[in-house]
């Protein structure tokens, strides 16, 4: 396993639209386990493979719980909405508010390529909704109510 750079904002790779994954290979699996070493290192709840320079079809979440790992993942469906402050490990030091939805169910193949369906609510409704937009070359910023915030100018707002 090894740390990989995080792609930030300016990065033309972050606006490409990712490849589809046609098999698990030896170097997929890779990609993999370095998405995670990278993923908690940064403190993170998500990663898509874009964000460490791969056009793959690959996200990977933990919200705490069990972590996901999901390869061609599709939203099938969404309801409700929710309104938080978001950020992105592309793009470091920021956070904005971003209105999305409160649930989301994707269907994504797993490591050996059989298909799952994911359930999440708020917080993984969110990182779904977050990450699937990567493979697609949107970022979250594109989606700000107002203006991207210093993370640490909207710590001393709540803490007031």
């Amino acid at each position: 396993m090894a740390l990989r750079q995080i792609r930030e904002i300016g990065d033309e790779i972050l606006l490409k639209e990712c490849r589809e994954v046609k098999e698990v290979t030896p170097r997929v699996r890779e990609l993999i386990d370095d998405m995670f070493e990278t993923l908690y290192e940064a403190n993170g709840v998500g990663l898509a493979a874009p964000q460490v320079g791969v056009l793959k079809r690959i996200v990977i979440i933990d919200c705490g719980d069990d972590p996901h790992v999901l390869i061609n993942p599709k939203i099938v469906e969404t309801s409700g909405e929710q309104t938080g402050t978001e950020g992105c490990l592309s793009v470091p030091g920021k956070a904005g508010l971003v209105t999305r939805p409160n649930y989301a169910k994707v269907v994504y193949y797993d490591e050996n390529m059989e298909q799952q369906e994911l359930e999440g609510t708020e917080l993984l409704a969110r990182a779904i909704c977050h990450e699937l937009d990567h493979l697609d070359g949107k970022l979250y910023v594109d989606l700000v109510e107002g203006e991207l915030k210093d993370v640490e100018e909207l710590e001393e707002e709540e803490s007031e």
